[in-house]
C-alpha cells in the first residue's frame, strides 16, 4: 500500500508523502518542496485533491486549499518571439 504512486507525472509515491509529513510537510507546498508531488506535466490537477485528502486524514484538521494549477513552462528561443 505504502508503495502506491499518487503523483504519476513525477513518481511519487505514499511512503514519499508519508516520510515527508513526519519530517515536517504538513501543506502541499511543503510536499511540493520535498518530494515535487505535483509538480509534473498534469501541475498537480490528477494528484492534489488525493494529497488534500491524505494531508486531512494525518494530521486531523480541516483540508487545506488546493493550489492553482500552471500551465506547463518551456523555453522559448528568442528569435522564435522576434520576426525581423
Amino acid at each position: 500500500m505504502k508503495n502506491m504512486i499518487i503523483c504519476r507525472c513525477e513518481g511519487v509515491c505514499l511512503s514519499e508523502i508519508l516520510k515527508a509529513m513526519d519530517d515536517g510537510a504538513n501543506s502541499v507546498p511543503g510536499l511540493k518542496k520535498r518530494v515535487r508531488v505535483g509538480m509534473g506535466y498534469c501541475q498537480g490537477r490528477v494528484c492534489q485533491p488525493i494529497l488534500r485528502d491524505i494531508i486531512e486524514s494525518k494530521m486531523g484538521n480541516q483540508a487545506p486549499p488546493l493550489q492553482h494549477a500552471q500551465a506547463p513552462v518551456r523555453p522559448v528561443l528568442l528569435s522564435d518571439i522576434i520576426k525581423k
